[in-house]
């Protein structure tokens, strides 16, 4: 097993839930080298992701730790590049932009909590250890340590934004 999908298998079990299939199957399809098998897991990928209406191609470029709260009609561009330990919850669109001067997709960094229903596209650059909070549209650049909400997309600094809503793969969860 990759180093990836154990990563993505430790979120899920500090939150005492279940990895969905797809997201398994898009791991695996990406960490094998074996073509033929690697051929088999994007099958059970396209097939495993229609039953959630999960956008999620074996192609983007995704770091280990991803968590998908309620995976549900969740859209993610090919060519966005996200970093490690991001939470993305149900209705979340990371898409690009076609025209103009954010024309492309989004990088977003590590430790980054994405709420349910935000949207962020163009060629913008979310930081690390930034919160957006659910309905946010982002369209353009958020620094570290930032809260984002609202539409326009308004940032209020933070420091540890996204403290007691990301647990990192390699700690414990400190219930109060």
């Amino acid at each position: 097993m990759g180093a990836l999908l154990q990563e993505d298998q430790s979120r899920y079990r500090q939150m005492h839930e279940k990895m969905p299939a797809f997201q398994k199957y898009y791991r695996l399809s990406q960490e094998c080298t074996f073509k033929p098998l690697q051929l088999v897991y994007r099958f059970l990928l396209r097939h495993s992701r229609k039953r959630s209406l999960v956008e999620l191609m074996y192609t983007c470029h995704i770091g280990g730790g991803l968590y998908l709260g309620h995976p549900y009609c969740i859209t993610i561009n090919p060519n966005a590049r996200i970093g490690a330990n991001v939470s993305i919850h149900r209705g979340a669109v990371i898409g690009q932009e076609n025209r103009g001067k954010r024309q492309g997709t989004p990088i977003i960094g590590d430790n980054v909590w994405i709420g349910i229903n935000a949207a962020i596209v163009g060629n913008i650059h979310i930081g690390n250890d930034v919160l957006i909070a659910p309905n946010s549209y982002v369209n353009r650049d958020i620094p570290d340590h930032s809260v984002v909400f609202g539409n326009p997309c308004t940032v209020r600094h933070r420091d540890n934004a996204t403290e007691s809503y990301i647990i990192a793969a390699n700690q414990q969860p400190q219930f109060k």
